[in-house]
């Protein structure tokens, strides 16, 4: 794998606890190390954050939030930035390429004084009101380089007017190539059929729509329908459950080892909602997918030939997908088998950290 001679610093606006295997692993990829500034989320978000690095280092911000993040006009003002840099001295520094993070115009001009590289990481630039647009392209435009969570968000840097020799793609991915061979499963689903959700149980995740759609499903394709998670919304979906699909099973939250078990009984992971980060894990163990379309992060991780991506408020569209991956288990099979090679060979931290290092590479003098 490539490596960086030098100090690398990452500006995040919150440390998720699902980032932090891969900034270990960029971490390990520079010589001199990372060092990843970050503060906290306001309490309405529910983002499990962490506040431990091993290998990176770790150093906090205080995050001043005006409005709600849902908020049109939300902004974050990170204190301590100027401070962080002088002490941490990064020979390239990679932003969230997120205009609303007021603080990381002083972190540009600060590493642009002293002819050092700038990376921006994000979505891309989807349109929006005419002023947020043109702020988002006026901070865009600043940038040495540009790291695109998919193909679509490359599109939109690209489309409005960043360099495309500077715009690189680096898939979303929250889990290492898979260390195990691809799980061998049964020719034949015995008795039923087995569809999976791993996920916290909020209203965006839509499993009542999961329910309603398995019970509308003919009754030689009702599957055993697995829910694994918890949250707000649980006592509200069970009750449902009760009433429309009592096959269905609510096991609680699993984390880790414990829900390797739940991955090889099953034959397809569906998450009807947005978000998700147990779909690429659930393609390491060999599993076909069905996600609901989202700002683009799944269009390189889920395509035809290893799952369905459905409108995430079109429930005829979840049934009909449904009906249709569950009528033909060789082909459930034949998919499972492509996600299995999706993760092993292109979209894996693996080869996000070889495509970070590379933008960084890209902009030296």
């Amino acid at each position: 794998m490539a490596h960086f001679q030098g100090r690398i610093g990452l500006i995040q606006r919150v440390l998720p606890v699902y980032r932090a295997p891969f900034f270990e692993a960029l971490a390990a990829s520079s010589s001199e190390g990372l060092s990843v500034f970050a503060g906290q989320p306001l309490p309405v978000e529910a983002i499990a954050t962490s506040s431990t690095l091993n290998v990176a280092q770790f150093a906090p911000a205080n995050n001043l939030h005006l409005f709600n993040p849902q908020h049109p006009f939300y902004f974050c003002y990170q204190r301590g930035l100027l401070a962080w840099l002088e002490t941490w001295n990064p020979a390239a520094l990679i932003i969230e390429a997120n205009f609303r993070s007021l603080s990381s115009l002083a972190a540009i001009r600060w590493m642009k004084q002293r002819g050092r590289p700038v990376i921006g990481w994000g979505l891309g630039a989807p349109l929006s009101r005419k002023i947020l647009s043109a702020l988002r392209k006026n901070f865009l435009l600043q940038f040495d380089a540009l790291i695109a969570y998919s193909a679509r968000g490359a599109e939109q840097y690209a489309g409005i007017g960043f360099p495309a020799k500077k715009i690189f793609v680096a898939p979303n991915a929250v889990a290492a190539k898979p260390a195990h061979p691809l799980p061998a499963r049964a020719d034949r689903a015995a008795p039923k059929p087995v569809v999976l959700f791993v996920g916290r149980l909020q209203a965006r995740k839509r499993i009542p729509s999961l329910l309603k759609a398995c019970a509308e499903l003919p009754e030689q394709l009702k599957p055993r329908l697995v829910i694994v998670g918890d949250g707000p919304e649980r006592q509200t979906i069970e009750a449902l459950a009760a009433d429309i699909y009592p096959a269905a099973e609510f096991v609680g939250a699993k984390h880790g080892a414990q829900l390797v078990p739940y991955f090889l009984a099953a034959d397809l992971f569906v998450l009807p909602g947005t978000g998700g980060l147990a779909v690429q894990e659930a393609m390491t163990y060999g599993l076909p997918v069905m996600v609901a379309k989202g700002d683009g992060t799944q269009d390189d991780l889920v395509r035809p030939e290893n799952g369905w991506q459905i409108n995430a408020d079109d429930d005829f569209a979840l049934l009909f997908s449904l009906q249709d991956a569950l009528s033909n288990l060789p082909r459930l099979r034949r998919m499972g088998a492509e996600s299995y090679r999706i993760v092993s060979e292109e979209i894996n931290l693996e080869k996000m950290v070889a495509v970070f290092i590379s933008a960084v590479h890209s902009t030296k003098k």
